[in-house]
């Protein structure tokens, strides 16, 4: 690891150590809660690492769910990813074998750093991008070992705890929206799930209509691509 990127690295990513440790702790809270411990949570978050996923993972575990449920909801709990990943192509582009780690790695919190953050002068640009999915993803190990091990010694509630991940997700929105000057692609965006969820959330469900959404959001970014592009170019 270079720690010169390790440490230019570090203080961008300190807003997100203090929502993965909140967060890490509540999966672990309610990973201990069905009555598996600190070496679970270490194992998922190592492997798995997706945060709304492994939420989604306690209910379906507590459910004795079938492994065709687990692999159905965890394609529409974090089919969003698909979209990450072919924005950061161009990024990864030359990282070797650190390429499939970054792809891995790629969460909410990650992607909002590395579509933001810019290498400080005389840090290998690579190099800082991995140290940031590096640091992030021990960030979330470390909060979910915690709160396994708080949850299997103090007598806590886990009732409303899943709502964490929601108030992250609403955190990482509002610093996106503040952070660009451009907001069109983030109405685009909410206007299109809002009319799928009013039009298909009545006949196929609420969980069923988020790929449909997704997928329409694409489509009218990929329309509308060269529009926001010459938009961007002209507020430069």
């Amino acid at each position: 690891m270079d720690r010169k990127a390790l440490a230019a690295a570090f203080p961008v990513t300190v807003p997100v150590l203090m929502g993965y440790l909140a967060i890490g702790m509540a999966f672990g809270f309610m990973l201990q809660d069905i009555g598996y411990n600190f070496i679970w949570a270490f194992f998922m978050s190592l492997t798995i690492y997706a945060g709304s996923g492994q939420y989604l993972g306690v209910s379906l575990l507590a459910a004795a769910a079938s492994l065709g449920t687990v692999a159905l909801m965890t394609l529409l709990i974090n089919f969003r990813h698909l979209v990450y990943g072919l924005s950061m192509l161009e990024k990864f582009r030359g990282m070797g074998w650190r390429k499939f780690y970054m792809i891995f790695s790629l969460t909410d919190e990650t992607y909002a750093l590395l579509s933001s953050a810019q290498a400080p002068v005389g840090v290998n640009p690579k190099n800082f991008y991995f140290a940031i999915a590096l640091l992030d993803q021990s960030y979330w190990i470390l909060g979910s070992v915690i709160g396994a091990v708080a949850g299997a010694v103090l007598p806590i509630s886990t009732e409303g705890i899943d709502f964490a991940m929601t108030a992250l997700f609403v955190v990482i929105a509002v610093d996106q929206w503040k952070a660009y000057a451009r907001h069109l692609p983030a109405l685009l965006g909410g206007i299109v799930t809002i009319v799928c969820l009013m039009i298909l959330g009545q006949v196929f469900g609420q969980q069923q209509m988020l790929i449909v959404s997704l997928a329409v959001i694409v489509v009218v970014l990929l329309v509308l691509r060269d529009r926001l592009e010459e938009k961007e170019e002209k507020s430069c």
